[in-house]
This record gives C-alpha cells, structure tokens and sequence, in this order.
C-alpha cells in the first residue's frame, strides 16, 4: 500500500497529496483504517451523496501531452450523520458540505478530458453514494485518509463507485482477498452490510 500512495504521489504531482483524499497511507494525514481511527481523529461519520462539482486548483503545463490537470471541488448531500465527536469543537456538517477530490487532466491537442484517480479508493463522483469519515482542517473537509472513504450505494458498504470504476459489493470482496488479508480494517468487517453495523463498530470503538 505504501508503495501505491508513492505511486500515487507520482502520478499526480506532491502539490495535491494534502487535499485530494485517497492518495494512499504515505500521504494520510490521520491514521483511517480502522474503527478506532475513525472514533479517534474523525469529527463526523456520514453518509453523504455529491450532488454538483467545479473544477479547481488548476495547474498549466508548459509542455507535455497535457495542457493543464485540475482537482474538482465536489459539493455532497449530507443524507446521515452516523457519529460526531464529543472531545472536539462541533463544526456541524449541516445539509451539506465541500471538499476537494481528485479531478481531471486534459490533453493538449484533443481538448479530451482524462479522470485522475487515487488508488485504493474512491474518486468520489455524482451519482453514488460514500460513508466518509470527516475531519475539519486548515484546508476545509476532508477525510482522514485512504480507509475513510468507502462506497455506499443504496446504502451497502463497498458497492459504488471506486477508482472512477463502478462495483458490486462481490467485486470489492475479491479485491479483499489479495489486497488487504486479516487487516482488521472498518472497511472490510463492514463490507456489504448497512449503516447499523456501522453503527456498531463505532459504538464498540467507543467503548473500548
């Protein structure tokens, strides 16, 4: 995994690693595998749907096969609050929020727009649905890290969108049994149930 977020790094440029979620743990800003990450350094657990988006941040090349890459600033639906933190200053995520995700390089000669993806998670697109685990930073919204974006299409874990691809809960479980063996990742123990199990593991986190 490590090597994937430097992969990752390469790819899209260091400049992005702060504010693009899903780069991978070599850019985490917080520890987001597991239940008890998510309970410690999260403010907001939520369902939440993008509903609109705008380009930013671009970057012009000078020369190269792309004339210019840019992020995208995804406006999401707060459709659940799950948890919140009682040991932080509550900012309220009210009806909706912004954060930035990763967005798009453009070829010079075709105009032809290319998605940027993050490994190992997911883009964060209209039209899906995504449990976020939500920290307030310098930079606004963002999630902790790689583990605290998860796929939440009707309200399954691990069905939707994931690396600008489009999966099945079945999908995600086979990529489990190479990519992330006994990691005790929320992720994984959640996968293919609803809101209440995460409800639960977060309780449980809690508690300990």
């Amino acid at each position: 995994m490590a090597f994937a977020g430097l992969t990752a790094a390469v790819l899209i440029g260091w400049g992005g690693l702060d504010t693009v979620p899903g780069c991978g743990y070599v850019s985490d800003a917080h520890p987001s595998r597991t239940a008890q990450d998510w309970v410690t350094y999260a403010d907001h657990v939520v369902v939440a749907t993008p509903e609109r988006e705008r380009d930013t941040g671009r970057r012009d090349f000078a020369s190269g096969p792309f004339r210019y890459r840019t992020d995208r600033m995804v406006t999401f639906r707060t459709d659940k609050v799950l948890w919140t933190s009682a040991d932080r200053p509550d900012r309220p995520v009210d009806k909706g929020f912004d954060m930035v995700a990763p967005g798009w390089r453009v070829y010079r000669q075709s105009g032809t727009r290319i998605k940027q993806t993050a490994p190992d998670a997911p883009r964060l697109e209209t039209g899906h649905t995504y449990l976020l685990a939500l920290r307030w930073s310098s930079q606004g919204w963002t999630v902790l890290g790689e583990g605290a974006a998860v796929p939440f299409d009707d309200g399954v874990s691990g069905q939707g969108e994931w690396c600008g691809r489009v999966l099945s809960k079945e999908d995600v479980a086979r990529g489990e049994l190479f990519s992330r063996k006994d990691d005790g990742s929320l992720e994984e123990t959640i996968l293919g149930q609803d809101e209440q199990a995460v409800r639960r593991e977060l309780d449980r986190a809690v508690r300990k």
